[in-house]
């Protein structure tokens, strides 16, 4: 979790990736020098400090897990969110979209030290060993990075899709990329007819819209599935997941389209594919890990295919606009990212090897 903080950071620090340059007549000993801004954004100020703090955090609780005594770990976490960000700060220098300043050095450095602080706090409250204890009754199966898997299901959720639930629609930007490889190439005229976008998207019938859906609720469900034994607190998972994602695509719709279309995304047979997802998930309750992870693999295929099928949601180029012209575009940038390949990242937790099941099941 550390880690995936830590690629958050550079991630929001260093968007959108490009025009990289020297400014002209610096030298390397100006570029070191950090300046003092001119006016504050209480925005940033906030941002700054929050964002920082859950690195020093998770540093504080990785090194104590790691058998650090308080202290060190705690100064080795202060110290270490402080250098990340003189770093991102000395980069955003070869950014001309990024302003770096050594405020903002000061208040990440700032949200780091009461992240490391708040980490000797929660493990003297024997708050980490609860949380494995929690872990291993839920997901023992599952072993490290299922729990930090599952909980970024919601977040994905939060980008529109072209159905509700339909993530993993990266096709677009895959051909874009390829497109923009072989523009000049001569050779490649068949390559680039052929990744030419269609004019016009047929858009899906109401059962493989249906059968999306539902495709959208089981996916997470069944890996979480494969992570656990079947007892009855697959039961919970089962009717846990639906509510969860209701509340993702009611507050990504919030956000996207306004409070009074809240609900907007509740239309034509949509009720009923959720009730299905979650009737076929609670028949499947006790089924065993190994039996979980096949059916899972075989959900996310078809839901990638399908929202691969589904024509781009007519409101998405407004509502990325909209996002752009805001301060929560790296926001935006992050969690789309997120939403296109969150089941691939479950298709490959599926494959990858796992501890032998304790209790006789086999997965």
């Amino acid at each position: 979790m550390a880690a995936a903080w830590l690629a958050l950071i550079a991630y929001a620090s260093l968007f959108p990736f490009e025009n990289w340059r020297w400014p002209p007549g610096a030298r390397l000993a100006d570029l070191l020098v950090l300046p003092w801004p001119r006016w504050w954004d209480p925005f940033d100020v906030g941002a700054n400090l929050v964002g920082y703090l859950p690195l020093g955090l998770l540093w504080g609780l990785a090194l104590r897990r790691a058998g650090w005594a308080a202290w060190p770990a705690g100064l080795a976490a202060a110290f270490g969110g402080a250098a990340v960000s003189l770093a991102l700060e000395w980069t955003q220098q070869l950014l001309p979209q990024r302003v770096p300043s050594l405020a903002d050095w000061v208040l990440n450095s700032g949200g780091a030290a009461m992240g490391a602080v708040l980490s000797a706090l929660i493990h003297r409250m024997g708050l980490p060993a609860r949380w494995h204890r929690l872990h291993a009754r839920w997901l023992e199966q599952g072993g490290a990075g299922i729990a930090v898997l599952l909980l970024l299901w919601p977040v994905a959720l939060l980008v529109p899709a072209p159905v509700p639930l339909g993530l993993g629609q990266v096709g677009g930007r895959l051909r874009e990329w390829a497109l923009a490889a072989v523009a000049d190439v001569p050779w490649a005229a068949p390559a680039i007819d052929w990744l030419q976008p269609a004019p016009l998207a047929t858009p899906l019938s109401a059962a493989a819209e249906h059968m999306l859906i539902m495709l959208g609720l089981l996916a997470p469900i069944l890996v979480a599935y494969a992570a656990s034994v079947p007892t009855w607190r697959r039961a919970l998972l089962a009717l846990g997941a639906p509510v969860v994602a209701a509340l993702s695509t009611t507050l990504s719709t919030t956000l996207n389209f306004g409070p009074e279309h809240a609900l907007a995304w509740r239309v034509g047979g949509l009720p009923k594919a959720w009730i299905g997802g979650t009737a076929v998930a609670l028949a499947l309750a006790w089924i065993s890990p190994r039996a979980a992870a096949a059916l899972a693999l075989m959900a996310l295929t078809g839901l990638v295919v399908l929202v691969h099928m589904a024509p781009p949601d007519p409101y998405y180029a407004q509502t990325l606009l909209a996002w752009e012209q805001g301060r929560f575009i790296r926001f935006h940038g992050l969690i789309r990212w997120l939403s296109w390949l969150w089941p691939y990242a479950a298709m490959a937790w599926l494959l990858a090897p796992r501890p032998a099941p304790r209790d006789g099941w086999r997965s």
